[in-house]
């Protein structure tokens, strides 16, 4: 297993620098995380994404508590330049997708794993920004259907914008394409065991993407293939051991990029009903053989303990392994 390490957490990309630059725009040390940032497999990454070619943008790299400079999971992915598709916005990439440089305007579809506030926390942000942005064509907006105390995604963006009861009311016209808002067209993927399958989703001419239903746990919820110019993207969402079907699906699919969900430690007491652990990311990855694996959804109880882990994903996998920071690109 090949890995690279880094030293600082503050670092420029994309034009913009994370969370710890002054008012001069010069970077400033994060003390409370250059120690954690120095001993995790980092890559090289570029400072900006490509302006030929496509590439996947981390946005957020964080998980659902509020720790070092890590905004809630989110991707963008970036076509000559452009931004395409956004997949997931949690809490803080509101904020990722202005620095990156994000246009609601030049988007193919919003894309969601699951309605955790982590990975859709900013969603209703992000519709805000592009309401200023002219955008006339309608919006797919594609994640998982409902279950107890999870609506579907229609019903979500309902709640979100809805113009009778919705808590952002004002922007009712994205169900209406009105008031200079774009159409959503929501779309509602079945996750439900026994009864979801893949799905291929009609968002461009230049790429196409498979939703995959995952189990994590009681929640509906999917991962994401993409594949274009003959590479494909895999991005786990967060999913357990028991995403059997997610596995031989895309077995010996040679991904470019893997980019798996990592949450957990392999400790006691960890939600492994929830997330894959750092053994059994590496046997997934031994499944899908990518040339790739990238660890991002990152948290604290997941990274302290970043040697074993990453000896734990060894055991399975050898290829090269790295931790993906906030706003770091990934050119295919």
């Amino acid at each position: 297993m090949k890995v690279a390490y880094a030293g600082l957490l503050a670092i420029a990309v994309s034009g913009c620098s994370l969370l710890g630059s002054d008012d001069k725009g010069t970077l400033s040390e994060n003390p409370a995380s250059d120690d954690m940032a120095a001993s995790v497999p980092r890559g090289d990454q570029p400072q900006d994404c490509p302006a030929q070619g496509a590439a996947l943008q981390v946005l957020g790299s964080g998980g659902p508590i509020a720790e070092a400079a890590r905004a809630g999971t989110s991707y963008l992915l970036w076509i000559d330049g452009e931004p395409r598709l956004l997949i997931d916005a949690g809490a803080g990439s509101f904020l990722r997708f202005a620095q990156a440089g994000g246009k609601v305007a030049s988007l193919d579809a919003i894309l969601l794993t699951h309605l955790h506030a982590d990975h859709a926390g900013d969603v209703s942000g992000i519709l805000n920004t592009g309401g200023f942005e002219g955008r006339g064509e309608p919006l797919p907006v594609i994640g998982p259907d409902a279950a107890p105390r999870f609506p579907g995604t229609g019903e979500f963006l309902a709640r979100l914008v809805s113009k009778d009861g919705g808590a952002f009311a004002y922007n009712g016209g994205y169900l209406d394409g009105r008031e200079n808002k774009p159409l959503l067209e929501p779309r509602d993927i079945v996750t439900e065991e026994g009864a979801g399958a893949p799905a291929g989703l009609d968002v461009s001419n230049q790429y196409s993407v498979m939703a995959h239903p995952v189990h994590h746990g009681p929640v509906p919820a999917l991962g994401y293939s993409i594949e274009i110019e003959g590479k494909t993207i895999v991005i786990t969402g967060d999913q357990s051991a028991l995403s059997e079907r997610f596995a031989s699906d895309l077995a010996g699919s040679k991904p470019a990029i893997l980019f798996a969900h990592h949450v957990i430690n392999g400790e006691s007491g960890q939600p492994r009903g929830l997330h894959r652990t750092p053994a059994q990311i590496g046997e997934l990855a031994s499944a899908l053989q990518p040339e790739r694996l990238v660890l991002t959804h990152n948290m604290e109880r997941s990274l302290d303990p970043i040697e074993a882990s990453l000896s734990a994903i060894g055991q399975s996998y050898g290829g090269d392994v790295s931790a993906a920071f906030d706003l770091d690109c990934y050119a295919l």
